[in-house]
């Protein structure tokens, strides 16, 4: 409901007139609907390959990110955007000297080749689709949006299903969690892992992406990211304000401005099971948030 001049009107949803409109402000406003650093928009595939990226972007994780739009409903946007995705894992030189030029140096050097992402936004899919994605080893979003009023735009995941080779991925977590119980201590990586287990219970359609340093969890966009357990805390970073909550010394921290591994601006420090216990409201805060 728009409520103006003491009244309510209704705010009818609507599909845009033509799948640039969504295009333009999706590409305008990307790294704050979708936590992705724009790149290029209608990128040419060359002359051999014969056609044109809608849009392409670096997401937080370094992952790339390529995005396909719909008016409506299409049910070949899925085949065309992985179409799109293999080109570009076929040319990642190409790709990192875009990133190189709009981003810098160092974010082309941290390019995470092994999980580029399709997303994929239009009117509605079909339950055909929904279990199509389900079929492939790739990172694939299935977002319906909506328009409301002249400039207000609503984004809904109805599909989110993880890449990769869950094996080999499950594989490194058991080495890297036994180097680490060597070093570290094993209390803390079974308090690593209850956090895991916690973050990936939210809700369907979490997905876990590994780099060095840290764990990102994220639906569209990363909503936590897990740190290696230290000696003694497992210190895990949420996208929530902390002006919004009630800071405790020792169990949560504002480190906006502060440099840290991971995204977010509200650290949260765990010792003890209870710990774990006291933070998934703020775990379940920055999952509905993302």
């Amino acid at each position: 409901m728009d409520m103006m001049n003491g009244g309510m009107t209704e705010v009818v949803p609507r599909l845009a007139e033509v799948e640039a409109d969504v295009q333009g402000l999706v590409e305008a406003h990307m790294e704050t609907l979708l936590g992705v650093r724009f790149l290029a928009s209608e990128y040419s595939t060359g002359p051999v390959h014969g056609g044109r990226i809608d849009s392409l972007g670096l997401d937080e994780n370094g992952s790339p990110v390529l995005i396909e739009y719909k008016r409506g409903v299409d049910a070949g946007v899925i085949n065309q955007g992985l179409f799109y995705l293999s080109w570009l894992m076929d040319h990642r030189a190409e790709f990192e000297h875009l990133v190189r030029d709009r981003l810098g140096v160092t974010a082309a050097a941290q390019v995470l080749w092994s999980g580029p992402r399709l997303i994929c936004i239009a009117g509605d899919f079909t339950r055909y689709d929904v279990h199509a994605v389900r079929e492939h080893r790739r990172s694939i979003d299935l977002v319906r949006y909506r328009l409301f009023g002249g400039d207000l735009l609503g984004l809904e995941t109805v599909a989110s299903v993880s890449g990769g080779m869950p094996v080999a991925r499950r594989a490194r977590r058991q080495a890297v969690a036994r180097a680490a119980a060597d070093v570290q201590g094993a209390s803390m990586v079974k308090l690593a892992d209850a956090v895991d287990e916690a973050l990936l219970g939210l809700g369907g359609g979490v997905k876990r992406v590994e780099r060095k340093t840290y764990r990102a969890y994220q639906r569209l966009r990363n909503f936590a990211c897990l740190c290696p357990p230290q000696r003694s805390k497992v210190l895990v970073y949420l996208k929530v304000d902390p002006k919004d909550v009630d800071l405790v010394p020792g169990f949560t921290r504002d480190v906006s401005g502060l440099g840290h591994h991971g995204t977010g601006d509200l650290e949260v420090q765990l010792r003890t099971p209870r710990d774990v216990e006291r933070a998934q409201e703020l775990f379940r805060t920055s999952f509905a948030a993302a």
